[in-house]
């Protein structure tokens, strides 16, 4: 039986280049869907009940989160000698976890055993056809390129850009259904190594031909592409070659047929056996992940609340609206009974208790919760003596105040004051806050003076009252704070037993 796949998207906070890692991860989902698996697809999350492919480790990775979640982890980078300058904690990340590579060549980077890494490449990918592309002739863009720039690509497209060909490029990342518009408006698409080890980019150039859109590729010395682009690419194989492809057969009719028929051989380029092999390869792993992982529910010791663009791997992410894709969804402003079991896909089976979390962050939620004496409540139980809550709000009097339609208050430096001071309004009386830091931040969330302030920043630490402050809580509360003093059966009252009258008599 296949287990469930999940394709994770690694995407820190604002990246918009983890977008360029949707292509990859969307032909690896069709792949495993012909073979009937079930795939889902979302960024930084992993989820406990699957097998999880994980795209773009190395922007960062927390590798605690593999003892509870089986990942396998997809590189797609050029690794060795001229390659990427990855970091040390990538390596080590690859070497001792399972990984999938789209290039052997990658492989002697991070592994001793080279046969225990399948190896996925790219191919045709049926989707992505068109009924109603362009003729290539009729098409308005000569030659677009895009990718990141150094100075050998610069020099490379000024030589070809001399020979009276125009090269277009994007003034701005385009990725997605946005990107393919002008894939399919251009002639050719341009590959320039960008590392001297020269590994093929396969990807992008598997995903232009399936497109319908001729690739022209330069072809290094180390160059060792897979058999399906051999005769689908338009080499540039040699390094006086620019010039004269460029000035005397680009664009010409036997180009054109040429490069049409190249189009229609890459449709052969099908590698289904290898994502067989690794579909197979992920089920094993992941029973043997299972098999051994912890059985006992989490308890996570960092929450956040709030999910969506900013969700945090590793913390537990609570949200109210199920569309942000939260590992939990939770509402801590709506009353709430500890400890709070719940078993969800994403985390698996979670304990909530008082007293475990370390920190608790907010960003830019305070503003929008109607009951916020009831959610930082929620949080000061939750929060262990010490722990943290660290709170980002819009600053009252700054332009970022209100802006938004749902919220429902503006903030300023005396909103803490309840729950630091006035702790006994909110029925508190053990534990408390307590300001810890405190400072502004402009609209790039750099800090600032208050005259520039967009957002404020708060770390609020939980501490216990001292004699003196439960004294004041005991005086400002409007009932009675003693204990329920019960009486044991032993000191019941027992009436005493009537004496009779002729014994009363008697005794006179």
């Amino acid at each position: 039986m296949l287990p469930p796949i999940h394709l994770c998207i690694v995407q820190p906070l604002g990246y918009v280049h983890s977008l360029g890692l949707l292509d990859p991860a969307r032909y690896f989902r069709y792949q495993f869907r012909r073979f009937g698996a079930r795939v889902t697809m979302a960024k930084n999350r992993l989820r406990h009940d699957a097998v999880n492919f994980v795209f773009g480790a190395h922007l960062g990775f927390e590798t605690g989160l593999r003892e509870r979640h089986a990942c396998v982890f997809v590189n797609l980078e050029q690794l060795g000698d001229g390659g990427a300058r990855v970091s040390q904690d990538y390596l080590d990340l690859l070497r001792t976890s399972a990984v999938a590579d789209y290039d052997a060549d990658n492989v002697p980077a991070y592994a001793h055993d080279l046969d225990a890494v399948p190896v996925a490449p790219m191919g045709y990918a049926p989707y992505l056809a068109t009924t109603d592309a362009l003729p290539l002739v009729q098409r308005p863009i000569d030659l677009l390129f895009f990718g990141s720039l150094n100075e050998r690509r610069r020099v490379l497209i000024g030589r070809i850009e001399a020979q009276g060909v125009q090269v277009s490029m994007f003034d701005s990342p385009l990725y997605g259904e946005e990107r393919d518009h002008f894939i399919g408006q251009a002639k050719a698409v341009l590959n320039m190594h960008f590392y001297d080890s020269s590994r093929f980019e396969q990807v992008r150039v598997a995903h232009c031909l399936s497109l319908g859109t001729p690739v022209i590729s330069e072809r290094g010395a180390a160059s060792r592409p897979q058999a399906a682009f051999e005769d689908s690419v338009w080499w540039l194989q040699r390094a006086d070659a620019i010039e004269s492809f460029f000035r005397d057969e680009f664009k010409s009719d036997a180009w054109v047929q040429q490069a049409q028929r190249s189009i229609e051989r890459f449709r052969n380029a099908d590698p289904v056996e290898a994502y067989g092999d690794l579909l197979a390869f992920a089920a094993g792993f992941g029973r043997a992940h299972h098999e051994r992982r912890p059985t006992a529910p989490w308890r996570p010791t960092r929450i956040h609340i709030g999910s969506g663009k900013d969700y945090k791997p590793g913390w537990l992410n609570v949200d109210v609206l199920p569309r942000a894709e939260p590992d939990l969804v939770l509402d801590l402003a709506q009353p709430q009974t500890w400890p709070l079991l719940a078993d969800t896909p994403i985390a698996g089976a979670v304990e909530l208790h008082e007293g475990q979390a370390d920190v608790i962050v907010a960003n830019n939620v305070l503003e929008h919760v109607g009951d916020l004496p009831r959610l930082m409540t929620h949080a000061l139980q939750l929060l262990r003596e010490g722990g943290k809550v660290v709170v980002e709000v819009p600053y009252e009097h700054a332009p970022t105040a209100w802006q938004d339609p749902t919220h429902v208050r503006a903030m300023n430096e005396n909103s803490w004051i309840y729950y630091c001071d006035w702790f006994w309004y909110l029925g508190w009386f053990e534990h408390r806050f307590q300001v810890e830091q405190s400072c502004y931040l402009d609209l790039e969330l750099r800090p600032a003076p208050r005259e520039r302030a967009a957002f404020m920043k708060v770390t609020l630490v939980k501490v216990a009252t001292t004699p003196r402050e439960r004294m004041t809580a005991r005086t400002m509360s409007a009932g009675i704070q003693v204990p329920d003093d019960t009486v044991d059966s032993a000191w019941l009252y027992k009436a005493r037993p009537a004496v009779a009258p002729s014994v009363v008599a008697d005794a006179a």
